[in-house]
């Protein structure tokens, strides 16, 4: 054969997959799981619905299996326009990715409470040891906070006021995973989520009754202008 005349052809490149069939990373899943987060916030999901396609998110191989479980949702850009056109909606500042704030506590104890200002997201794992995060006096700046909580063989605990809103969604493997969801009546309350999950330990949130933020009342006037 005349190499010259006739030159060996490179084998052709691997083409990639359909951005469908592409793996699933972590990153894509904490989408999501924002925007179901966004959707229970909001009244458009139930407790049930959030938790069964929360479920869906964190079993999800690929891209193409977490498409289904948002496509009734809206996007935060939508949300965001939404937000544009209703003048009267209260904002919700973004919760990050990434902990602003972490609470560890192994073979030991950990613990916020007082007079100190909520971060947007705050991560507490407890290893064998404690953590105990008391938001009855806490200062918030933020309309929503996150807190991600993770017990192996140790217990995490989280009081709130009783006039914010406390939801919750997460698991327990031989554990306890607890949320007392609670509404608050003023659209303007904040809304304190507590997700994650419990090996061979326990994480309860819930209201201290009789505890209430004493500075929403004043944080609703200046909004409203009274």
């Amino acid at each position: 054969m005349d190499l010259e005349k006739h030159p060996p052809q490179a084998p052709p490149a691997p083409q990639a997959p359909p951005a469908t069939e592409l793996r699933a990373s972590d990153a894509d899943r904490d989408r999501t799981a924002d925007i179901l987060r966004e959707a229970l916030a909001e009244g458009r999901l139930t407790a049930e619905e959030h938790s069964e396609r929360v479920d869906g998110v964190y079993r999800a191989k690929t891209v193409a299996e977490l498409a289904p479980l948002v496509q009734d949702l809206p996007t935060p850009r939508e949300r965001h326009q939404s937000a544009q056109v209703n003048a009267y909606a209260p904002p919700r500042t973004g919760v990050p990715a990434t902990a602003d704030e972490n609470l560890v506590a192994v073979f030991s104890s950990s613990t916020r409470k007082g007079r100190w200002r909520v971060a947007r997201r705050t991560h507490a794992y407890a290893i064998f040891g404690n953590v105990e995060i008391d938001l009855t006096e806490a200062i918030f700046e933020h309309q929503r906070v996150v807190i991600k909580a993770v017990s192996v063989f140790g217990n995490v605990e989280v009081t709130v006021p009783e006039n914010i809103s406390l939801h919750g969604s997460g698991s327990g493997v031989f554990g306890n995973f607890e949320v007392e969801t609670l509404d608050s009546g003023n659209p303007q309350a904040p809304l304190v989520f507590v997700d994650g999950y419990a090996v061979l330990g326990n994480i309860e949130a819930k209201p201290k009754r009789g505890k209430l933020i004493q500075d929403l009342s004043d944080r609703l006037r200046k909004h409203f202008g009274h």
